[in-house]
């Protein structure tokens, strides 16, 4: 069977764990440090089951990325697409777009920075993961 693997960072890692317990498609969890000793989660699943942006639904329904830093890391570079549009969606979502007086639909209406919500999420290729377990 193909499986892939996924890394979560954003919390403990035994919380992560509970995360993906029992999420059909998921083949297997493992807590460990990530790269530079972060706490981290190691997601392996089948890609024909369940897919990238599934995960990150599960994940970022526990974690808010709003309130502490988050991180979705990555093995392969076909990956990096459809994470990094994800984390676009998630750092907009809530936000209702703005029309310009030349009916130009902008992405930002908080034209503010003071009142704009800084999403803390970040996705990076993994260098190492380190298994506790």
């Amino acid at each position: 069977m193909y499986t892939k693997k996924i890394y979560f960072s954003g919390g403990d890692g035994q919380r992560l764990k509970e995360i993906f317990s029992g999420v059909v498609g998921v083949i297997g969890v493992t807590t460990g440090l990530i790269d530079d000793g972060l706490d981290g989660l190691e997601v392996e699943f089948n890609p024909k089951k369940i897919d990238l942006s599934m995960l990150m639904d599960e994940f970022f329904f526990k974690v808010d990325p709003y309130r502490q830093e988050c991180g979705v890391h990555y093995t392969s570079g076909e990956d990096e697409p459809q994470i990094e549009y994800y984390l676009n969606y998630v750092a907009n979502r809530g936000r209702q777009p703005a029309v310009s007086c030349v009916g130009l639909t902008i992405n930002d209406p908080m034209s503010n920075p003071r009142f704009a919500r800084k999403c803390l999420a970040r996705a990076a290729r993994i260098r190492s993961f380190v298994a506790k377990e």
